[in-house]
């Protein structure tokens, strides 16, 4: 049985596709792997780090990596998390199922500390429910 490559993608991979990807790590299915990367990546995003510490899930090794550093061309599943990647996104074969989850970017968001953060914790819950069903839709998956 071979492995299914999924890819979650995004602008900068700071943020909402690092998270993601440190959720389905956590959650996902055996037989399952996990990839983030950015159309130009700007470096983990330390309140994605710290959101995600407080939900128990370690991103601290994660890093920001383009799309020519995670093989690209060998993903069944790009997962897109915001409308610039969805509409840049690159040309992959046919076979490669391509979703979007329009989230909202929490590295935009304005205001306190406080304000900010409550942002990227709302971010931060709305990733894990979607790789949470997307992990149980994986499990039940028939794979070759």
């Amino acid at each position: 049985m071979s492995a299914v490559n999924v890819l979650f993608l995004c602008t900068g991979n700071s943020a909402r596709s690092q998270m993601a990807e440190g959720f389905a790590r956590r959650y996902g299915p055996p037989g399952v792997r996990f990839y983030s990367a950015g159309l130009e990546p700007i470096g983990l995003n330390p309140r994605a780090v710290a959101v995600m510490r407080e939900a128990e899930v370690d991103i601290s090794g994660q890093h920001s990596k383009s799309l020519d550093e995670v093989s690209a061309d060998q993903m069944e599943l790009v997962i897109t998390l915001c409308g610039d990647a969805a509409e840049r996104c690159p040309i992959f074969p046919r076979e490669v199922e391509r979703r979007h989850w329009p989230l909202r970017d929490p590295a935009r968001a304005d205001g306190s500390d406080d304000e900010v953060l409550r942002v990227f914790r709302e971010v931060r819950d709305e990733v894990r429910e979607r790789v949470r069903r997307l992990c149980d839709e994986l499990a039940q998956a028939p794979r070759a």
